[in-house]
């Protein structure tokens, strides 16, 4: 007995629609003896995606699911439907992605968005994005996609990607206007302008800071300070991490008495310290100092993290992704490709096959909320 698992290759068909139309026979048969309008209707039929083209919901899905879940370029794309036989041009699948995105999408991630607010813990990152046609901005000015998501015990995973020109405080602070729980990021001092949320500190981007001061030489680090930092960052992680399967309640406990007594040691051990100038150690000692008022959040309540690991993460893909496609060509284009992300992002982190998910979507009438989590 021996098995193959076998790989079949994607096939394309048409589905054609043939839809009936019906003439009433009692009226209208003969127009120059009757008043009465002649009774024409067509037979129930679904209405196309996209008016006037041979786009259907599963060939939309996988274009969409190509570029934003795997990176694949539509330009490749292009190639390879081309070298299947299939004139299929990267302006044409670019116009419908857009189409896709703000008819069927951008409801849902509104609706994810007032969701979100009300989250207990929510957590913040950014990173660049290249546009090359912005209203009085060169071609080569860095934009940012700035990235929101909820905390790990949420019920449903909800992450929302949102363009913006720059990194500026006023744009997560109109995002995430009104909201008032904890707020998990860097050391960023934009956050300061989300007035009403509480600032938790990452000690993942603490830690980092430090990591990059290690000497290469190695017989220097038993008295190299950034080591030591680390190795004060790295007993705290531990002492977090051997209380992941508790509750919250029990976590919350377990901290106060095993993990802040090891934060205030490595905090007291920072202020002995006599660094100066403009390198990397003091900048990484000046950085923890400053967010010591912040590091100390997370111990208000067990279900917020100790750093900011898991938007880090949601953020990922869209660098992948940046990497082959390089850049939006415009602000629409940009915008749209934030929501898909959106909506790739959180169907993916519920567990959801997201080209499915969207076939299903996409065979729905525009505006639908289904939203991208099972039970729905």
């Amino acid at each position: 007995k021996r098995d193959e698992l076998i790989y079949t290759p994607a096939k394309f068909h048409i589905r054609r629609h043939i839809v009936k139309v019906y003439k009433c026979k009692e009226c209208g048969m003969k127009p120059e003896e009757s008043t009465e309008p002649c009774n024409i209707i067509k037979a129930e039929h679904p209405e196309p995606m996209i008016a006037h083209s041979f786009c259907s919901p599963e060939l939309m899905a996988h274009i969409i699911y190509e570029k934003y879940a795997k990176a694949v370029p539509l330009h490749r794309q292009e190639k390879d439907y081309n070298a299947k036989g299939i004139p299929l041009l990267k302006a044409t699948m670019s116009n419908w992605v857009c189409y896709a995105a703000e008819k069927w999408c951008k409801p849902i991630v509104d609706e994810m968005h007032s969701m979100l607010l009300k989250e207990e813990i929510l957590h913040s990152d950014d990173t660049t994005v290249q546009v090359l046609h912005e209203e009085g901005r060169k071609a080569t000015t860095k934009s940012r996609m700035w990235v929101y998501c909820n905390g790990k015990y949420s019920k449903n995973s909800i992450v929302i990607f949102e363009y913006q020109h720059t990194r500026g405080g006023k744009h997560p602070a109109s995002f995430l206007k009104g909201y008032s729980n904890y707020l998990v990021c860097d050391g960023y001092d934009a956050y300061n302008a989300v007035t009403g949320a509480k600032r938790c500190g990452c000690m993942a981007h603490l830690r980092r800071y430090f990591v990059e001061t290690i000497p290469s030489d190695k017989s220097l680090h038993k008295t190299s300070i950034a080591v030591k930092a680390v190795e004060y960052c790295n007993r705290i992680y531990h002492e977090e991490n051997l209380l992941a399967e508790m509750t919250a309640e029990e976590r919350y406990k377990q901290r106060l008495v095993r993990v802040r007594p090891l934060l205030d040691a490595f905090f007291a051990w920072l202020e002995t310290l006599q660094v100066s100038g403009k390198g990397k150690l003091p900048k990484a000692v000046g950085y923890a100092l400053n967010e010591r008022k912040y590091m100390y959040t997370f111990l208000e309540n067990g279900n917020i993290p100790i750093d900011d690991n898991r938007c880090e993460l949601k953020i990922r893909p869209f660098t992948i992704g940046r990497k082959n496609w390089m850049h939006s060509n415009t602000e629409n284009g940009a915008n749209c490709s934030a929501i898909l992300y959106s909506i790739i992002s959180t169907a993916q982190d519920n567990g959801l096959d997201a080209e499915k998910y969207l076939t299903e979507l996409f065979s729905k009438p525009a505006g639908t909320l289904f939203m991208p989590w099972k039970n729905e």
